[in-house]
C-alpha cells in the first residue's frame, strides 16, 4: 500500500506560478512510477505528467510542456510539480499518483493504482 498526499495548491492569477507537492509512502519496491494529472470541473482526469523512480523517465504532456516541471527527492519521499505560466484552463484539482513498475505514455488513470486525495489550483484574470 502506497499513501500519497498532496499539497500547494491554491489561487493564483494568470501568467503566475505555483509549487505542488506529494509526499509518498516510502517504496519497497525499486521500481515505480509517479504521476500528476488533473481534473476540472466536468472533465474527465488527465495526466500532466509522469516520473520514474531515479528520473530517466521524466514526461509531461502536450498542455504541460514548457511550462510545468517535475521533480522528486527521494530522500525526502516528495515529488513536485512546479507550474509556471498558469492560465485559466489549468484550473483543476490536481492529483498525484502511484504505479509500480515502469512509466509510459500516454498518461492513464487507469494505470495507476494509488492516488492522493487532491488539491484545488485556481488561475483567475
Amino acid at each position: 500500500q502506497v499513501q500519497l498526499a498532496e499539497s500547494g495548491g491554491g489561487s493564483v492569477r494568470a501568467g503566475g506560478s505555483l509549487r505542488l507537492s506529494c509526499s509518498f509512502s516510502p517504496y519497497t519496491r525499486e521500481r515505480r512510477c509517479l504521476g500528476w494529472f488533473r481534473q476540472a470541473p466536468g472533465k474527465e482526469r488527465e495526466g500532466v505528467g509522469s516520473i520514474s523512480t531515479f528520473g530517466v523517465w521524466n514526461y509531461l504532456a502536450d498542455s504541460a510542456r514548457g511550462r510545468f516541471t517535475i521533480s522528486q527527492d527521494n530522500a525526502k519521499n516528495e515529488l513536485y510539480l512546479q507550474m509556471h505560466s498558469l492560465k485559466l484552463e489549468d484550473t483543476a484539482m490536481y492529483f498525484c499518483a502511484a504505479r509500480f513498475g515502469l512509466c509510459d505514455a500516454p498518461l492513464r488513470p487507469s494505470d495507476f493504482n494509488y492516488w492522493g486525495q487532491g488539491t484545488q489550483v485556481t488561475v483567475s484574470s
